[in-house]
Formats: structure tokens, sequence, C-alpha cells
């Protein structure tokens, strides 16, 4: 018995760390996935407009479906990404969709990108590199029994309440009022549903390996994956209505930044309740994460505070030529 139990805990202790051929499929999924969404803003952004002039609805607009396809399979690669790698991995890496959607909206919706702006691209690349260099590289919830227990843990039922709470207000309430002139009344509401996505598509991974591994608990696998599945698919719907919302009366790529932001601090948040993948990073990653992330967060705003700001080499130079 000793033995058997012995083994079954290494076994365990062994899913808890994927191998690094699983942790790099991962991370290039997740890459890739970061490309494609970040060009689903500006394909939808550049339909709602071609529809406008044709005073037709979107919904009949070929490159808003691009756009809207797009969204889909980026975010079927971010499923794919987090039954691979730790949430805390996977999210982050969505800044790499930012300055690739911000030089994309610069050709097809003619938005400013400066020297700052490109400067900016360049910060969120190097800041992605440093989150993934120091991020958790296992898992802290490897089974179906563990995602039940944290699932039903008051800390996180409390968050998710207080987290329901506040997306009923700002939908019936704050949304109707002030949500076309405030572009932080949709991203607020798009971030916090990402409380309740990215657990979920987290959680259906796990319950799926039971379900198709025909283990005794399948049934209940079964129950927690459509209750998930539910949760999703709800969560999913809301958001891709208030972004759309948001892109008919904002700026795609101020959208895109700050949704970025927000979205993944409160991801990371509802993830490090849940998992607690947290628990598994050492005082020197952790710096390293938080550097990366405020590295990637002052290259966003690179891309877009000052992308109305009419400054390039070309007027630095003679800048300096005249003070000479």
């Amino acid at each position: 018995m000793g033995t058997a139990a012995a083994a079954a805990a290494a076994a365990g202790e062994g899913a808890r760390s994927p191998s690094p051929a699983a942790v790099s499929l991962g991370l290039g999924v997740a890459v890739v996935s970061s490309l494609v969404n970040g060009s689903t803003f500006v394909l939808q952004k550049k339909g709602i407009v071609r529809a406008k002039r044709r005073g037709t609805s979107y919904l009949t607009d070929i490159v808003w479906w691009a756009g809207t396809i797009a969204m889909a399979v980026g975010q079927i690669g971010n499923f794919l990404a987090y039954t691979a790698v730790p949430t805390v991995l996977v999210t982050p890496l969505g800044a790499l969709g930012v300055p690739f959607g911000s030089i994309l909206a610069s050709y097809l919706l003619k938005e400013k990108l400066n020297i700052l702006g490109k400067l900016g691209c360049l910060l969120s690349c190097a800041g992605s590199v440093v989150l993934i260099i120091h991020s958790p590289k296992s898992e802290s919830v490897t089974t179906q029994a563990e995602l039940e227990e944290k699932l039903t843990n008051p800390v996180f039922v409390g968050y998710l309440c207080i987290v329901l709470l506040m997306l009923l207000l700002l939908i019936f309430w704050i949304a109707p009022a002030h949500g076309p002139t405030n572009i932080m009344v949709y991203i607020s509401i798009c971030s916090l549903l990402g409380s309740f996505t990215v657990p979920s598509t987290k959680g259906i991974g796990l319950a799926a390996q039971d379900i198709f591994h025909n283990n005794p608990s399948s049934q209940r696998s079964l129950c927690l994956c459509l209750v998930l599945l539910a949760v999703l698919g709800c969560s999913i719907i809301v958001q891709f209505r208030y972004i759309n919302k948001a892109l008919e009366c904002f700026d795609s790529s101020v959208f895109g930044a700050i949704y970025y932001v927000v979205f993944t601090t409160l991801v990371l948040l509802a993830s490090a309740i849940l998992f607690r993948e947290w628990s598994n990073v050492g005082l020197v990653d952790f710096l390293g994460m938080a550097c990366g992330f405020t590295t990637v967060s002052v290259g966003i705003v690179l891309i877009q505070v000052f992308k109305e700001f009419n400054f390039n080499l070309g007027e630095m130079n003679k800048s300096n030529m005249k003070t000479d």
C-alpha cells in the first residue's frame, strides 16, 4: 500500500510539471492566438465603418465577419493553451496582440502610429518575453477533485458574487446612461466577465480529461463540464455584444490597449484566487513578472496615449540642428 501510495504521489507530482514540449507547444499556441486576437478588433471596426458608409448593418459586412471568425479562432487557441500551461503565463501574452493590432490599424483604419508608438510595440514584445521567462511552469490544479474543491472555496465564491453584482450594476444601470461616452464602462463589463471565462475554460479542459478517459467519475465530470460550458457561453455572448458596442463608439486601438491591461489584471486576480498558481513562483520570478507586466503596460501607454503627437525622427533632427 505504501509503495502504491508513493507511486501515485509521484505520478501526481509529475502531472504538475508539464513536459518542456507541452510548455513550448502551449506557448506557441498562446502567441499565435494573441496575434489573431489582436486583429479581431481592427477587422470588426473596419467592418463597422464600412457598414456605416453604406447605411447597412455591420452584420452584412464580410470584413466584420472575418474579424468575428478570427475572434473565434483566437478563443479556441486560448482554450488549447490554457489546458497546456498555467493561466498566469497565457493571459499576459495577450500583450502581443496590442502592437500587432496597432500596426494593422495603421494600415486598415489609417490610425496614427508614430515613433513613440513603434517604441511601445517594441517594449510590449520585450515585456512579453520577460513574462515568459519568469512565469510558473507548473500547474497548481491538475485533477477534477482539486478543481471542485477550489471552485467551492468561500473566498472564490465571494469574489464571484462581488463580480456578478458589479456586472449587474454596470449592464443595467451604468451602461445605458454612460456607456457610449465613457470607454471604461464597456471595458469593465468585458474584463469582469474574464473572471468567468478564463477559469471556465481551464476547468472545461480538466473535466474533459476525465470524460474522455472514462474514469469512474466521468458522469460527474460531464455535469461539471456542461455547467462550465454554459457559464463560458453566456460570458462570451455578453462580451461579444459589448465589444461591438465599444467599437461602434471608440477607437479600436485605444479600446484594445486599455482592455488588455484591465482584462489581464482581473483575470490574473481571479486565477490567483482560484488556482493559486502564484504559490509556485519565487521572489525573483515574481519581481520579474511584475517588471515584465510593467514594461508591457508602459509600451501600451506609449502606443495609445501619444498617438496624436506629430513626432518623428526627422523633426527631432531638425530641432537639434536649430539648437546647434
